[in-house]
This record gives structure tokens, sequence and C-alpha cells, in this order.
């Protein structure tokens, strides 16, 4: 069993690890970390899903992995989806963590105004200390948060993540939320898992959005 595990916007690989420390005994695990972020130089552009879906693909191949359970916490859990959609040879299953489904221009500008350095670097200094060791290595945390705020803006005016898309994950699905999460409700998430093909549908009691906040036990059995 081979496992590929995604991480969240703002994320890097270093968010994954302590799930990919109790996936280990069950098989191979592999973190991917998008580039522009983490320790993972990007090239300059704006971050695009469909580049990040090439990146995990590419992953696979020089890692001669020919499928996968692809596991994505939020962000990386709508990438996991479109890689699914559009290369069903390689996603054995998917299993994503408080994935937003559905964007819209209003939401997308929502939560583009909240990644604002100087409003993060005043209000929340630790938050934003955490998010400049996190991404020292990838262009800096100011350059993370205006391309992911690009990013969101983009999926308002475009989500490539449609009713037709999940209908054409063919592999199995779980989609799970925390029953806690104020970044996507479990009405969302159910509206997407009635979407697809083979899907299931998992509440994690008393859980918020965060995925350090998560019981990592628990997800890592959910994970399966």
């Amino acid at each position: 069993m081979d496992y590929v595990l995604l991480h969240g916007a703002l994320g890097a690989a270093d968010q994954m690890a302590p799930l990919a420390e109790r996936l280990a005994a069950r098989g191979r695990v592999h973190v991917v970390e998008f580039a522009g972020h983490g320790a993972t130089p990007g090239d300059g552009r704006p971050y695009a899903m469909a580049d990040f879906v090439a990146q995990v693909v590419a992953a696979l191949d020089a890692r001669d992995v020919a499928r996968a359970t692809l596991v994505g916490y939020s962000m990386g859990g709508y990438v996991a989806l479109l890689l699914a959609a559009a290369h069903t040879a390689r996603a054995a299953r998917v299993v994503t963590l408080g994935t937003k489904f559905r964007w819209d221009a209003a939401t997308a500008e929502r939560d583009a105004r909240r990644l604002d350095a100087a409003t993060i670097r005043a209000k929340v200094p630790r938050f934003a200390d955490a998010l400049a060791a996190r991404h020292a290595d990838a262009g800096g945390w100011e350059a993370v948060l205006e391309r992911t705020a690009a990013l969101l803006r983009g999926l308002g005016e475009h989500a490539p993540l449609t009713d037709d898309t999940l209908r054409a994950a063919t592999c199995p699905v779980r989609v799970m939320v925390g029953d806690r999460d104020a970044t996507v409700t479990v009405e969302e998430t159910a509206g997407a898992w009635r979407m697809l093909g083979d899907g299931e549908l998992a509440v994690l009691p008393h859980t918020p959005h965060p995925i350090e906040q998560v019981d990592v036990e628990l997800l890592a059995t959910l994970v399966g």
C-alpha cells in the first residue's frame, strides 16, 4: 500500500508528519510538498490547482508509485480529487479532511482578504512567526499569502472541482470534516459526498479545522 499525503493552504510537508508516522507501519508513505511552500521553492508563477495536480503526478512517477491512496487535508483534498478525476488509474482511494468543495466570488474574496501579511503580523504575531519559519526556503511567507489569496480569488471565478468532477472520481472516496470546523460545514461536505459514485462521509467529533488540533490516532484509523 502506498499513501500520498497532501498538505493544506499555507501548510507544508511538516503539517502531515504526525499522520505519516502513524501510517508508516501500513505501507510506504510519501508526503508531497507543493512548490512554493515549506522547503520547496516555486518557479515564480502564481499557484494553480492544475500545477499542484501535475506536481503530485510527477512525484508519483519519480517515486515509482503507479497507484496510491491519496490523503489530502483542506486544499490538499481538493487537489487529490482533481487528480483522481483526471488520472483515474493513479488513485486507488481518496481521503479528504476539512476540504472546502464549494467556492463563489464572495466567499473567495472574504477568505482572501484574511491573508493580509500586515494584519496577521499585527493581530496574531505567533502565527506570523510560524508561517515565516515554515516558508523561509520557499520565497517567504508573505509571498505564500499573496499567491494563496490569488488562488482563492481564482477559485471564486472558476472552481474546477464541480459536481461532474466529483462524479468522475471512480475510486472509493471518503470525505471527512470536523463537527467544529469553521472553514467548511458538515452540510457542504455531505453535499459533495452525495455527488460521489463510491463515497463515504465521516464527521469527526469535537474537531475544528486546523489539522494540528485533530486527534491524529482517530485520523489514522479513518484513513484506513
